[in-house]
């Protein structure tokens, strides 16, 4: 019997996607001292090129080299060098190799930018992230000039994207990253026509969605990830989201990724932050979901003009299968499971196996106290951020041909992925 999962989607630029399983981002942090893509992205899209999902969604591509999110990101400012537009026309069809497309995830990381980058990054407003052990500097608020340089940056990716092979990008608006500190009124303290009211908040996301489709015109996909809520206390809210979904659907959207939470408050990833979540209005579900965000991804759908993905925490067939097919979401996303096995989806279509497996997800600095739920903030951190880190070096194996480590523990994935990072930044050629 054919999954739903199986059924291919339209999407209103014109383009079809052979089912209805995508790869969510997930950031490589594997680009030299230029921030160019290479073989290694190459051989680590050929590999998820045959996870069974029809959608392939690469990690951050940043707009501006002084504001990524990791020194290992891809970066595309300016005029591009042959030999990268070369790289990353090969990165595209690698990914399309065994008939799924790709979408290029275009970012801008502002104040999460960590400090061995940049030490005083832009923002909104001059917000802090609210985090111990020194990782982010203090940010300033941007000008009215870069914030109309920084849109013209999202076009001009978008437009390199669709010239090298790319099927679609999509603009980050979640996660806390720089489209998502404007939505936000805890980052946001602005009195000009970018900060107050949300309709102000929310005009940097949606003039860089009308500069994207202007750069790349009406057949070429184009998505928004857009938080649910940030779920914390006096942020982006549930109720804020539905309004923006509103103005969105007065754009020219083709997929629209549902998610939530940021550096802070880690919802994405299942976590609890440093401070107690801040819960929103939606409606309660009938039975618990292990999927973190469908029952947002439901009310939003029921409002949406575009198609709804809905990412995080989707782990058994059944759940994705009743996703669809009760129009909670027309697509459904998949991230940590594809760093421990690559070709998981491929096995849950088959009939093969009915459950993904997440195996940072069981990985803990030690018990009880020591767990993800600990009373200090710093082992908690440490708990989620050791869990992240262990998927970073599972992609980087990947891409060099080997099997993710699942022999590594948790500390000793955060201290080298530590180490890899600052190696990084120290080999940045700016």
């Amino acid at each position: 019997m054919t999954s739903i999962l199986e059924q291919p989607l339209d999407l209103p630029c014109g383009a079809r996607l052979p089912n209805r399983l995508c790869k969510a981002a997930m950031t490589e942090q594997l680009a030299g001292p230029l921030n160019r893509a290479d073989e290694r992205h190459v051989k680590l899209y050929e590999t998820w090129a045959g996870s069974g999902c029809g959608l392939l969604l690469t990690g951050n591509v940043l707009v501006d080299r002084m504001h990524l999110e990791s020194p290992g990101n891809v970066a595309i400012v300016g005029d591009q060098p042959p030999e990268h537009i070369a790289a990353l026309k090969a990165w595209s069809a690698a990914a399309k190799s065994q008939g799924a497309a790709v979408w290029m995830q275009i970012s801008h990381a502002g104040r999460q930018t960590p400090i061995i980058v940049n030490k005083t990054p832009v923002s909104a407003s001059d917000i802090q992230l609210a985090l111990p052990g020194n990782q982010f500097g203090k940010p300033r608020p941007m000008t009215g000039q870069e914030i109309q340089e920084t849109i013209a940056g999202f076009a001009y990716v978008a437009k390199v994207a669709k010239a090298t092979g790319f099927d679609g990008v999509q603009v980050h608006g979640a996660h806390g990253y720089l489209i998502s500190q404007f939505l936000s009124p805890r980052s946001n303290i602005r009195n000009d026509e970018y900060g107050g009211s949300l309709e102000n908040r929310a005009r940097f996301l949606l003039e860089t969605v009308d500069a994207v489709r202007a750069a790349v015109g009406p057949d070429f996909g184009v998505g928004v990830k857009l938080n649910s809520a940030d779920f914390q206390q006096g942020g982006f809210s549930f109720e804020d989201c539905i309004q923006v979904v509103e103005w969105l659907n007065e754009k020219s959207i083709d997929l629209l990724e549902i998610s939530g939470g940021n550096y802070e408050q880690p919802a994405l990833l299942g976590i609890e932050g440093m401070q107690a979540r801040e819960e929103q209005a939606v409606r309660a579900s009938t039975k618990a979901r292990e999927a973190y965000f469908v029952d947002y991804a439901a009310m939003v759908r029921e409002r949406a003009k575009m198609p709804v993905m809905a990412t995080g925490g989707f782990r058994s067939k059944v759940a994705m299968e009743e996703t669809v097919s009760s129009g909670m979401a027309d697509m459904v996303g998949l991230g940590a499971p594809l760093c421990g096995d690559p070709l998981g989806p491929a096995r849950l279509l088959s009939g093969e196996s009915e459950r993904l497996e997440n195996h940072a997800r069981k990985m803990r600095l030690g018990p009880g106290f020591f767990g993800p739920n600990s009373g200090i903030g710093m082992i908690k951190m440490v708990n989620a951020l050791g869990q992240m880190a262990w998927n970073y070096l599972a992609i980087e194996a990947m891409a060099e041909g080997r099997e993710p480590p699942k022999g590594k523990g948790l500390l000793s994935s955060f201290m080298k992925h530590q180490a890899r990072q600052q190696k990084q930044a120290k080999a940045l050629e700016r």
